[in-house]
């Protein structure tokens, strides 16, 4: 796609992320046209009115009718998904294939290759597997003369391009990515598991419970969710606070893009004492999905668990969160480091989460309408944006607050914190 005034239609409009992405492009600029889709008219409006943009236009319609969302595609030059569960990601991925729509997906799934576990619904064709079908879908999308660029939001996301930057500033051999969204230290004391929800806790709990591949040794490698954990003080933009971190799912793509890499592994910040929490939850089983015999019925743990502690987690009206990033490239000779730390908007009330996760995909949307992202199929952010548009994405998201800092320091001169 061409033209300075692309028209972008946003999957998701009334949830927390979609409808920070149509603020984003109502505030900033970069679409004459906003569709916003959701089920719900009167949601739709809401939205409509707390941007307060003549620019977005409301859809009321349920995705799973393929046949109303193609026509919706077909108004607009790309689309955003911003659903949070995998059934109906892919199943909008499906549908924007064959309206030769060209998306953005938040979702934390490469989906080339789906997740062997916890599917949430996905439906594989009968006679494929799981990788077989992303397969199928890449080929197809690459048919249609599309681009789904995969996974463009926080984390994934702007996690997977500044580290592909570091690796390649450095020419890395080994990688961490440590990113994290986290109540601020005074709204964490408030909150059990020092937490504050600002995106689907369901789907954070499904992190903390499945195992993880990694590249360890030159190798695919599973290891346990939020095993490999570390401490480390982040003292850099401004801040000076100790944090720990542990591994989990978050930047799958990593696995097939970067495989050169002797070793990675993704690890999800949070404050000292949340992981020691979230091992006594699983000790108890209170993290399980399989079903359970209660009084008659079958429940399983992890729901009811959700139904006790999600109102706990719910913020306050004085709770702030903040996104944290900590990436690391090493090098024979030197080493690079990417750091973040940044909140919400108090004017607008949106959370550091939807803000940094909409900035990110909007602005991604912006380079796909424009042409500056040339691959097709299914394509992972650290492979499309690069060079000069990644250059673009950081001095925007630096217009936006979200400032990273990039340091590359020699081996020699390094202290060995890893």
């Amino acid at each position: 796609m061409t033209g300075s005034s692309p028209s972008i239609l946003i999957f998701g409009g009334t949830g927390r992320i979609g409808s920070a992405v149509a603020w984003d492009l109502a505030r900033y600029g970069g679409a004459d046209k906003v569709g916003i889709v959701g089920r719900s008219k009167s949601s739709l409006e809401k939205i409509r009115k707390w941007i307060g943009s003549e620019n977005v236009i409301g859809h009321a319609l349920d995705i799973s009718d393929a046949r109303k969302a193609r026509a919706a595609m077909q108004e607009y030059d790309v689309g955003i998904i911003t659903l949070p569960d995998r059934r109906s990601s892919y199943r909008t991925l499906e549908t924007a294939i064959g309206a030769g729509l060209d998306v953005v997906d938040i979702l934390e799934e490469y989906h080339r290759r789906p997740d062997t576990y916890e599917r949430e619904g996905l439906e594989v064709p009968a006679g494929m597997s799981a990788e077989e079908y992303g397969e199928s879908l890449h080929r197809r999308a690459e048919d249609a003369g599309v681009t789904l660029l995969d996974g463009m939001g926080f984390a994934p996301g702007l996690s997977n391009v500044t580290l592909a930057q570091a690796i390649r500033q450095v020419q890395a051999e080994r990688a961490v990515a440590r990113v994290g969204g986290i109540p601020n230290r005074e709204s964490a004391a408030r909150h059990p598991l020092q937490y504050v929800i600002t995106w689907s806790f369901e789907h954070v709990l499904r992190e903390y419970m499945v195992d993880v591949r990694i590249i360890e040794e030159g190798s695919i490698a599973e290891v346990k969710a939020t095993s490999g954990r570390e401490s480390f003080r982040f003292a850099e933009c401004g801040e000076d606070e100790m944090l720990e971190c542990a591994i989990t799912p978050g930047m799958p793509s990593f696995l097939f893009t970067r495989n050169q890499l002797h070793s990675f592994a993704e690890k999800t910040i949070r404050w000292p004492g949340h992981w020691q929490a979230i091992d006594a939850l699983k000790d108890c089983g209170l993290l399980d999905i399989e079903p359970i015999c209660f009084c008659g019925q079958e429940l399983r743990p992890r729901d009811f668990f959700l139904k006790v502690i999600e109102p706990r987690l719910m913020p306050l009206p004085s709770d702030e969160d903040v996104c944290v990033m900590w990436n690391t490239a090493w090098g024979t000779k030197a080493r690079a480091d990417c750091y973040m730390w940044a909140g919400g908007d108090r004017q607008s009330g949106m959370s550091a989460m939807a803000r940094v996760t909409a900035s990110c995909a909007a602005l991604a949307a912006r380079q796909l309408a424009n042409g500056d992202i040339e691959e097709q199929g299914i394509v992972a952010p650290e492979d499309a944006l690069k060079g000069k548009v990644y250059a673009s994405l950081m001095q925007e998201l630096e217009k936006r607050g979200i400032a990273v800092v990039e340091k590359v320091t020699g081996i020699e001169s390094c202290d060995g914190q890893s």
